[in-house]
């Protein structure tokens, strides 16, 4: 939903107002009282302030008394989400007993939403596993906002953003699928079993670093400060995984020193920054290669040998062990089986 500081996709003003257009909420007086002009009703390709998109959002939570504004399969009273809060915050040692406490929480409601945590045995991998079968979304608003909130409310929790592997959706790539980048800074994947975002196993044993006060600042700043705000800083090892993915697959992978220099730091200190956080320059970008390999082959947007030069891969062949490596089967193969 955001490109630059502050901004919302009219695509996104217009997915809310159907949700309140379909409960019998007029869409036009709802846009003069947010701010916003009516020229929006008619298609225009524009982007609005955040502030305004804010308004708008905490006035259809209030006509409807939905925080899921009509999308989920019934409504999600207002207040729901801050009682979860409260509930994750008191007593939770680290993410991952916050998040069983906020699977265990929204599994009492009948509208959810429903999520699960996952973790693969044997892997490094961690996945929020979400049950959108019974929202009703053509516009996909509501699944969109409940990964970016559920992620991003993971990331609050433990005082640094959460790298994003990759996103998976359970529904054919939309329209304005150049957006979803931009919010989740990540690869991302349609088409898939089901909707999931996935990251590192490790950051579910960070220390939950927040309290009952730090809760009421944060939802005092909803929604826009929760589904408006890129966040894809954080950690050093965050940054350099969001700058190499944000060159693919259009420029070469960045090397350290041009990362050093993003960063405005020395190489050296770059190096140093990456080993007290575990990790290297070449993980990472094993990793985020890895990653957009997966989401391009899921799609079958581009050929093999394509994406093996879009990578940076000096050959095909290279390109082929390398991906053996990271999930055990050629490309072909997890091509062919549809990822």
């Amino acid at each position: 939903m955001k490109v630059s500081t502050g901004s919302v996709s009219a695509h996104h003003v217009r997915a809310v107002l159907l949700g309140g257009e379909r409960r019998g909420v007029a869409p036009a007086p709802l846009l003069a009282r947010a701010g916003l002009p009516a020229e929006l009703l008619g298609g225009a390709q524009a982007r609005v302030p955040a502030e305004q998109f804010g308004r708008l959002v905490r006035m259809l939570w209030a006509i409807l008394d939905d925080e899921l504004i009509g999308f989920g399969g019934a409504p999600s009273k207002v207040g729901t989400f801050a009682m979860m809060g409260h509930v994750v915050v008191h007593g939770s040692r680290d993410l991952r007993e916050a998040l069983r406490r906020g699977q265990a929480f929204y599994s009492l409601f009948p509208s959810g939403p429903r999520f699960r945590l996952v973790e693969p045995g044997g892997g490094d991998e961690a996945r929020m596993e979400f049950d959108i079968a019974g929202y009703d979304d053509p516009l996909h608003f509501g699944a969109e906002s409940t990964v970016l909130v559920a992620h991003r409310f993971a990331g609050w929790l433990i005082r640094r953003r959460i790298g994003l592997r990759r996103v998976e959706f359970a529904y054919p790539e939309p329209r304005h699928a150049q957006e979803y980048a931009l919010l989740f800074g990540a690869p991302c994947v349609f088409g898939a079993r089901r909707t999931a975002a996935v990251f590192d196993r490790a950051d579910l044993d960070a220390p939950v670093l927040r309290d009952a006060a730090a809760l009421r600042v944060f939802l005092r700043r909803a929604p826009a400060g929760v589904l408006v705000r890129a966040d894809h800083g954080g950690t050093v090892t965050g940054r350099v995984r969001h700058l190499i993915g944000q060159a693919l697959p259009a420029e070469p992978v960045p090397t350290p020193r041009q990362l050093a220099d993003r960063l405005s730091m020395s190489p050296q200190t770059l190096r140093r920054r990456l080993a007290a956080e575990g990790t290297t320059y070449q993980r990472l970008r094993d990793q985020v290669r890895r990653d957009h390999a997966i989401a391009a082959l899921s799609g079958g947007r581009v050929s093999i040998e394509s994406l093996s030069r879009q990578l940076g891969f000096s050959e095909p062949s290279a390109f082929h062990r390398a991906f053996r490596r990271w999930t055990g089967e050629t490309p072909r193969a997890f091509r062919a089986r549809g990822g």
